[in-house]
């Protein structure tokens, strides 16, 4: 596009421009309504700029800053203030970001793979459908954050309650798979909790897998007698044989209502309880 030369008579209306050294006039509120109008601030559009053209911007001011998508795989981001920042989609597989600053940070769906998160700050973050793969994290760090449907979650990086409870929450919405999973993660930290024993063992009924399931409620059985709850104990027993002389094909379709009085209305009496009475 050609660049456009006021005469430098002016406008006969108007008369002869004046020129100046400093900034013209007119463009001076321009300038300050831009500057107004972007959400970062200048020394922060700077350190964008140069993590996009680096892949290296250690202890950077990039709050709420907008990287969807971005390319940023092996990225340098030590100590990076990205509180707020908008990461949905982005690359990050291998990235260093250790002592970040990622509260309230979105996730959603990124590549973590293999990137270095030990000693950042995760709280309020959006982590869901991210993929966390190798991921190094800090035991407990997903605590406080948003992390359903993320893949390759370490076992380590949340309590016993949390992977609990987010076994509970896929069971609710009938992804029996990924329930399983959590049930699975949180009996390895806790192998004498009766009720993950319970849960896992409905969700792999609701799979059409008697046989494994008839196990989890035996053992979610003898925990229970141990523990003095003789009732639901036998009441587990009694299901679990059920379930070995009358094994079914495997179809997906469940069985909860046939044994337990339904699964899902069992996991609606689960969920509470579970919440309210587990601990690290």
């Amino acid at each position: 596009m050609a660049e456009l030369v006021p005469s430098p008579h002016g406008d006969p209306a108007l008369g002869p421009i004046k020129r100046s050294s400093n900034t013209t006039p007119m463009l001076r509120p321009l300038a300050t309504l831009l500057l107004l109008a972007t959400p970062i601030a200048a020394a922060e559009l700077q350190d964008l700029q140069q993590l996009l053209e680096d892949k290296s911007c250690q202890g950077c001011e990039l709050n709420d800053a907008d990287l969807v998508h971005a390319e940023l795989s092996g990225a340098q981001l030590q100590q990076a203030q990205l509180q707020g920042a908008n990461l949905s989609r982005a690359t990050l597989r291998g990235a260093d970001l250790r002592n970040a600053d990622l509260r309230q940070a979105v996730l959603l769906g990124a590549d973590l793979s293999r990137a270095d998160l030990r000693g950042a700050q995760l709280s309020g973050s959006d982590l869901r459908q991210s993929d966390l793969t190798g991921a190094k994290l800090d035991p407990g760090a997903l605590s406080t954050s948003h992390w359903q449907g993320a893949q390759g979650v370490p076992a380590g990086a949340n309590s016993y309650a949390d992977l609990h409870n987010s076994g509970v929450e896929e069971a609710l919405k009938g992804r029996h798979p990924e329930a399983e999973q959590r049930f699975s993660a949180a009996i390895g930290r806790r192998p004498q909790a009766a009720i993950s024993w319970l849960a896992r063992g409905i969700s792999r009924g609701e799979q059409g897998r008697e046989l494994e399931a008839a196990a989890d409620l035996q053992q979610a059985g003898r925990l229970y007698r141990q523990g003095g709850n003789d009732d639901l104990a036998d009441q587990l027993d009694k299901a679990a044989q059920q379930l070995r002389d009358n094994p079914k094909k495997p179809n997906g379709n469940g069985w909860g209502s046939a044994i337990l009085g339904g699964a899902a209305g069992l996991f609606k009496q689960l969920a509470p309880y579970a919440l309210k009475l587990m601990g690290p």
